[in-house]
């Protein structure tokens, strides 16, 4: 296991995106999305998402230098044309308007088409946050959630995100998948042999299994629960702005690379102090927050986590140490690091 500083990955992964084509605007936020994430401890979205993502851009699934386009469809409504470029990029340039639009209206929705798979959505939410806003975020993707009472997948991991300023430059922030785990934590356990947590993923035909190598499809949270707010997100993402749904779309692996996937997000900007002051926004929550976790655990070792509270200190850990790169990515990296003459570290 190699350790990398945030500052060295977040360098050498723009760079490497520019020498890929990628323009600047996008070559920076999808370097620090994928580099945030993996700061975050969400190393499943994070820098292991790299190799691929330049892969795209070179083959032409990606549009490396998209001319993003919006359309007011109302005062607080708005429609992004991503062009086909990476949803990272594309997710922050909707963010940015949303805020633009909220400052003014209070409330901003945007759609956007044509995209491609996002990354962690935290690292688009957290974008709006760090202007002082509350975001909420949606995106869809490929059929990899078992249909609950069927034997095959429909809908996709189709996460949802919702964050908002908090005390002390802390976040509160919610980023899950509908899914027991995400399709990228499931490879990373595949690549590295190690055998999933039983009940979070099913073979091909629609029974348990803890071995990545045989799993064809992710089970829901909450059983119906999640694969009602998988269905929730997908008329969002999809239905509502006229993009592919559920097995119509392109899987993002086992697809060709050269095709684009035209895929759909959903954002909803919000000023935090629409209601009340965000001081007095920002002090509830402290508040609410605090109180929950002096309540009793139910084991005396145990401790009561808030969302964005475990990410929130391996941020601070990863800091310090550098963020984790197993052999075989950093076998990838100093691969890409020869390509484009580019110094890793």
């Amino acid at each position: 296991m190699k350790f990398i500083k945030y500052n060295q990955l977040l360098k050498f992964s723009k760079n490497v995106l520019k020498k890929s084509g990628v323009n600047s605007f996008c070559a920076k936020y999808v370097s620090e999305g994928l580099c945030n994430a993996s700061l975050r401890g969400t190393d499943s979205h994070g820098i292991n998402l790299l190799p691929h993502y330049v892969s795209s851009a070179i083959h032409g699934r990606k549009n490396p230098r998209p001319k993003f386009k919006f359309y007011k469809r109302f005062n607080s409504t708005y429609l992004l044309d991503a062009d086909n470029g990476y949803g990272i990029s594309a997710g922050i340039k909707a963010i940015e308007k949303g805020c633009q639009i909220a400052k003014k209206n209070g409330i901003c929705s945007i759609g956007v088409i044509n995209s491609s798979h996002p990354g962690a959505l935290a690292s688009i939410a957290l974008h709006g946050v760090n202007k002082g806003y509350t975001v909420f975020a949606f995106t869809h993707a490929d059929s990899l959630q078992l249909t609950f009472g069927g034997r095959k997948p429909y809908f996709g991991t189709n996460p949802i995100c919702f964050a908002s300023p908090g005390p002390a430059k802390k976040p509160f922030c919610l980023d899950m998948a509908t899914t027991n785990i995400n399709w990228n934590k499931l490879l990373n356990y595949r690549r590295l042999g190690k055998k999933l947590l039983f009940g979070t993923a099913v073979d091909k035909n629609g029974k348990i299994t803890t071995n990545p190598n045989v799993a064809e499809c992710l089970t829901s949270i909450g059983g119906y629960k999640g694969f009602g707010l998988a269905a929730m997100i997908e008329i969002l993402c999809s239905i509502f702005l006229g993009m592919r749904f559920g097995s119509n779309i392109p899987p993002m692996y086992k697809s060709s690379i050269k095709k684009p996937r035209k895929l759909g997000q959903f954002y909803i900007v919000l000023r935090t102090d629409s209601f009340v002051s965000k001081k007095n926004f920002i002090n509830n929550l402290g508040k609410m927050s605090k109180q929950i976790r002096k309540q009793k655990t139910s084991k005396k070792k145990d401790k009561i986590y808030l969302p964005n509270d475990v990410e929130y200190k391996t941020e601070r850990k990863r800091n310090i140490s550098g963020i984790p790169v197993d052999k075989d990515l950093f076998i990838k990296l100093k691969k890409m690091s020869e390509q484009f003459q580019i110094k890793l570290s």
